[in-house]
């Protein structure tokens, strides 16, 4: 019985389930996707992470977070394993299920990496005509028209790092990632003289902190948004700002236009 018991309380410390009116814990989930949301040294650290603890902190809440790939983060909010998503886009069929705090954490600009020694123009959807592009399981990209054409193909990688290798290797020609994101993995994975980006935009969107949709999480959402607001407005901020995306910009790989 004991042991039973034991199974019970661990399951339910895993899965992070509902957080209720009492509880000083949210639970959330989240795919690694740097300078927002990564590990580093086994820690979460990044831009939206730490402005997210700090917003909590202040509302007298502290926060779990749990990285796994997106997939699985979309089917822990369906199965109600989570307390919410940090890091995600506000789409109608994910409001059925999901409430999005208003305001965003961050805005973020898809644009196309490709390899500097085998440049493939871009300017709009038809110079992609018969081209292979990388991209990552699960992500939509604010472009329908992107996610539907026919006329080249998308090939989904298991990790946006992956997608660079595949793309100094030539197994795909370019790459849709974030502009931030592109330019920390550079970075991090010793690219920046072999990656190049284009600065025509295929999209935009707000990263935004998504949660069940409970009468008490719908407090803490409007709760959140206000003093999220109030803290943009401060000191703390921006250092954190100029820490994880200032700091990016020295490094900008090569940019074709």
């Amino acid at each position: 019985m004991q042991l039973l018991l034991r199974q019970i309380i661990s399951t339910f410390l895993l899965c992070g389930l509902a957080l209720c009116a009492k509880a000083q814990t949210l639970h959330l989930v989240t795919e690694a996707w740097p300078p927002y949301v990564f590990e580093q040294d086994g820690q979460p650290t990044g831009l939206d992470y730490e402005v997210t603890r700090e917003v909590l902190k202040r509302l007298g809440i502290d926060l779990q977070l749990h990285f796994m790939p997106w997939k699985r983060c979309l089917l822990a909010m369906d199965q109600g394993h989570a307390d919410g998503i940090l890091d995600i886009f506000q789409r109608p069929e994910r409001e059925a299920h999901m409430q999005f705090v208003m305001e965003p954490l961050s805005e973020i600009e898809f644009v196309l990496f490709f390899a500097r020694n085998r440049p493939v123009p871009y300017n709009n959807l038809t110079d992609l005509k018969g081209r292979v592009v990388g991209i990552s399981a699960g992500y939509w990209y604010h472009n329908d028209a992107f996610q539907n054409a026919s006329d080249f193909s998308r090939e989904e990688a298991p990790t946006h790092k992956a997608n660079f290798g595949k793309l100094i290797r030539h197994r795909v020609d370019l790459v849709v990632n974030d502009r931030r994101t592109g330019l920390f993995l550079a970075k991090e994975m010793g690219l920046e003289t072999e990656i190049g980006y284009h600065s025509t935009r295929l999209g935009r969107d707000h990263l935004r902190l998504a949660l069940r949709k409970t009468p008490e999480m719908n407090e803490l959402s409007a709760n959140f948004a206000r003093e999220l607001r109030r803290f943009k407005d401060e000191p703390g901020y921006r250092n954190l700002q100029q820490r994880y995306i200032d700091s990016l910009e020295p490094s900008v790989a090569q940019v074709v236009k």
